[in-house]
């Protein structure tokens, strides 16, 4: 027997959904620069120029709009249709990012949900599988960690 598909509680989902979109977009850009747009090649940073993404984490009912901008991702504006929608529940999103499960299995079962330019989509995945992330780790998301991380980049920031 299977799994039951996880989704989040009830009460912090309806809190989540109540959040302005902006800031998630902000937050999530910067782990995506930091991770994310270094590894990225020449030519893929090409083909994103000026295209908006949304991914929808759906049980939250949260949505965060980013694009590529010159050299790094940036937060997009918020209601207008994006070119590429990637939508799933908060707990197959973060299967995806510890790369514990394939993005094929989940399209394929419905828990991962493409709307919108389909070839930005294979773009996107193919992008991922190629580059050597490493896995996504929870933990780093603890504001202790955060904290400590923003100030040790202000002081090499200033050093410079």
């Amino acid at each position: 027997m299977s799994d039951p598909i996880k989704t989040l509680p009830a009460p912090l989902a309806a809190l989540l959904a109540r959040l302005p979109p902006y800031p998630a977009s902000w937050a999530f850009v910067q782990g995506l620069n930091r991770l994310l747009a270094p590894q990225l090649p020449d030519d893929v940073r090409a083909l994103l120029q000026g295209r908006s993404l949304r991914l929808r984490v759906l049980d939250a009912g949260v949505a965060v709009d980013f694009c590529w901008r010159g050299a790094a991702f940036a937060p997009a504006r918020h209601g207008q249709a994006p070119d590429l929608s990637i939508g799933a529940s908060a707990h197959d999103l973060l299967l995806l990012a510890r790369r514990q499960e394939d993005p094929d299995t989940l399209f394929f079962s419905r828990r991962l949900l493409l709307e919108g330019d389909t070839e930005l989509g294979l773009l996107f995945k193919n992008t991922l599988d190629a580059l050597e992330l490493p896995p996504f780790d929870v933990r780093s998301l603890h504001p202790r960690r955060v904290l400590a991380q923003l100030c040790g980049r202000a002081g090499k920031d200033q050093r410079m």
